[in-house]
């Protein structure tokens, strides 16, 4: 199954660091981020999981929860968060999910077409399962990225989109290239312009299907 933004993200149960965990019922009226790695004790992964860490205060000002996930045992995953959090100079507060018979991995379609799964596997028989879900409240697919082994991903633009998706969501808005919180936001085309302009008050118009305003308080 490939996951579609807007799809209902899969539900599943499955242990983590932080004890056995039900996918849905965890994200309770929250967003969530699911992100994903080849394996424990890597080099790129060691040092993305503890940027995580490192933001966790972030993510939870914006309502946000986080979850990794790999295809390790939960005694593996207790281990490598000693790594993680020397590393990262803090503790490591949100769960990682160990996903050993790829239950996660196959519901996400994380997995290559070509995966083969030896019994001595190394990180590049999963190479791609590397994946970044952002869900909201409503258990949705709000955005989905996968990046290679070879590079690591960029968790302030991570953070940037969920600042995007909560700016906008149920609002007429959209966000423009390399936008920023607190920057003007661009109003929606199903909303006329004069109409615009009694909602939303001053509008900066850049072309007639171009129109920026401050969002809303």
């Amino acid at each position: 199954m490939t996951l579609r933004i807007n799809d209902i993200a899969p539900d599943f149960t499955a242990e983590s660091t932080e004890g056995t965990i039900s996918f849905h019922d965890w994200i309770g009226d929250s967003y969530a981020i699911l992100f994903s790695h080849p394996k424990d004790f890597t080099p790129v992964c060691t040092t993305e999981f503890s940027a995580v860490a490192r933001l966790s205060e972030e993510f939870a000002k914006r309502n946000v929860k986080v979850a990794g996930v790999s295809v390790d045992p939960l005694d593996k995953h207790m281990q490598w968060k000693a790594d993680v959090e020397q590393v990262a100079g803090t503790k490591v507060t949100f769960p990682i999910f160990a996903d050993e018979d790829l239950t996660i991995a196959k519901l996400y379609d994380m997995m290559p077409a070509d995966t083969q799964l030896p019994s001595d596997r190394t990180p590049n028989h999963t190479a791609t399962v590397r994946s970044t879900f952002i869900i909201g409240p409503d258990k949705r697919v709000r955005l989905a990225l996968i990046y290679p082994m070879s590079v690591g991903r960029n968790f302030q633009e991570i953070l940037r989109a969920v600042d995007a998706i909560r700016a906008t969501d149920g609002a007429p808005f959209a966000t423009p290239a390399d936008w920023k919180q607190g920057e003007d936001v661009i109003v929606a085309l199903s909303v006329p312009t004069e109409e615009a302009k009694e909602r939303f008050g001053d509008l900066e118009i850049v072309l007639p299907y171009l129109r920026k305003t401050k969002l809303p308080a």
